[in-house]
């Protein structure tokens, strides 16, 4: 008889960082790594980037019914970022971890990190920095797919965001990709095996 055996409920993950510390590159080679663990999709308001699919990368939906999923209590957590809405959805997260028992990562912002943090009783969060504000201005400028002015509101939140540092589990810093990936897996390897994470069947005492 095994002394444990996994529990049937997974494991809910979050994943934050500024803009352009490269979360969801990180994210993508994670899945690559890591069996059992999957990534749940956000709905935003934002508009498509080049190369983005609908229902991979993102729902994108308009405002009225990003609007109308609000007043239904669809989402496990909601934030307005630099103009956008973003959410994740409830049903999403309970079916994966809940029904499913799979471990499940959140990859969403700063704000919705403490959101889920208030509403989940059991949850990781890893925050992702870039080594610093220079790299993050490069990164963000190498994107070439917003203007200066929205570039410049971008690294100002970060400056906020980064000052929150603290209330993540976790800090993984983005200087070489290939080693961020690695702590970041190694964070969600660690987590499984925590005895809490765990069933424990002890043998019975008279037994011996």
């Amino acid at each position: 008889m095994s002394l444990f055996a996994r529990r049937s409920r997974g494991i809910l993950f979050v994943l934050s960082a500024p803009s352009g510390a490269g979360k969801s590159t990180v994210a993508q080679r994670a899945m690559d790594a890591i069996s059992g663990f999957s990534r749940s999709v956000s709905t935003t308001t934002r508009p498509p980037r080049p190369g983005e699919i609908d229902g991979v990368d993102y729902h994108f939906v308009d405002r009225p019914t990003f609007e109308r999923m609000i007043g239904q209590s669809a989402f496990l957590e909601w934030a307005t970022v630099h103009g956008n809405y973003y959410g994740t959805s409830v049903e999403t997260v309970r079916r994966a971890v809940e029904e499913r028992g799979e471990d499940l990562l959140l990859v969403i912002d700063v704000q919705g990190a403490a959101a889920v943090r208030r509403a989940v009783g059991r949850v990781v969060t890893i925050f992702l920095v870039p080594p610093d504000l220079a790299t993050l201005a490069r990164r963000l400028a190498a994107r070439g797919d917003e203007d200066a002015g929205t570039v410049a509101l971008r690294l100002e939140n970060a400056k906020g965001e980064l000052a929150r540092a603290r209330e993540f589990d976790y800090l993984v810093v983005n200087d070489d990709l290939s080693l961020a990936v690695g702590e970041f897996v190694a964070i969600i390897m660690a987590e499984r095996c925590r005895i809490d994470a765990m069933t424990l069947t002890l043998p019975d005492e008279t037994t011996h």
